[in-house]
């Protein structure tokens, strides 16, 4: 198999990140988390976050902030000095300003912010996120029952998340995981993610030389891919977030040839 192209000094941070969030999972109290199913907004894509009535404590979410402040300085000491600030910069405003803008993808706020705290462009959201995501990991943990489908072009139908990662599970059956709140949920082996195209004729396969065990689905309606692993050869199957890491060069590849993300619609004249 393909090595990946992501340094082991970085895979390792990322499993010790998976940790410390499997922890702070566990400090929140589930009743400050109350999905309210509305099944006909799910049906017209509006995640299941969105529709959830979250009680952050504010006072969890520095102090995660501040361990993985640590966590980066354990693994990249030359990081000390640039994440010094972050103590002092993070009012209970301003983290809760964090939560609400990471929520919602607002990447041009977070470069806003760097930018105008002289931090590096990375530094903010990935702080954000990464303290975010056990409140979003517990909500699907309590809506995955409710979970059996997505709406192509919605994204997770729990956290909203653009559609990237496949798995084929015993007898080949294909599921969907989000490598963001972990919520998974069974599709047809032919169908784009993206824009709900089934036709086996404009549904293609790639896949990388010494690479067995992983393949890219691509649709030439929209563009779109997704990266789709044959996790029946693992022993101890990884989480999705590092799957997902792991397997970055897959997007390299459908990248150079075209293809993006998130799928985009043909313009009709």
């Amino acid at each position: 198999m393909i090595k990946s192209v992501v340094s082991k000094e970085y895979q390792e941070l990322q499993k010790e990140i998976v940790k410390l969030q499997e922890q702070w999972k566990l400090q929140i109290d589930p009743e400050t988390i109350r999905p309210i199913l509305d099944k006909a907004a799910m049906q017209a894509g509006v995640p299941a976050a969105a529709l959830t009535t979250i009680d952050f404590e504010i006072s969890l979410f520095l102090q995660w902030i501040e361990e993985i402040n640590t966590t980066l300085v354990k693994f990249k000491p030359e990081l000390e000095a640039k994440l010094a600030s972050i103590p002092s910069l993070l009012t209970e405003e301003t983290a809760i300003r964090w939560i609400d803008e990471a929520f919602s993808y607002n990447h041009l706020y977070f470069t806003s912010f760097a930018e105008g705290h002289g931090l590096e462009e990375w530094i903010p959201q990935f702080l954000a996120e990464t303290a975010l995501r056990p409140y979003l990991q517990l909500t699907a943990e309590m809506v995955q029952p409710m979970i059996n489908h997505a709406v192509p072009g919605a994204g997770c139908p729990v956290c909203g998340e653009p559609v990237r990662l496949a798995i084929l599970e015993e007898e080949g059956k294909k599921a969907i995981h989000c490598p963001r709140c972990l919520a998974n949920w069974h599709a047809k082996r032919l169908e784009c993610s993206h824009c709900g195209n089934e036709d086996h004729k404009t549904i293609q396969f790639l896949t990388v030389e010494g690479d067995a065990i992983s393949q890219i689905q691509v649709c030439e309606e929209c563009k779109g891919y997704i990266k789709i692993i044959d996790t029946r050869q693992y022993i101890t199957k990884p989480s999705a977030g590092l799957l997902d890491l792991n397997f970055i060069h897959l997007d390299f590849v459908a990248q150079e040839n075209g293809y993006n993300s998130l799928g985009e619609k043909k313009q009709t004249n």
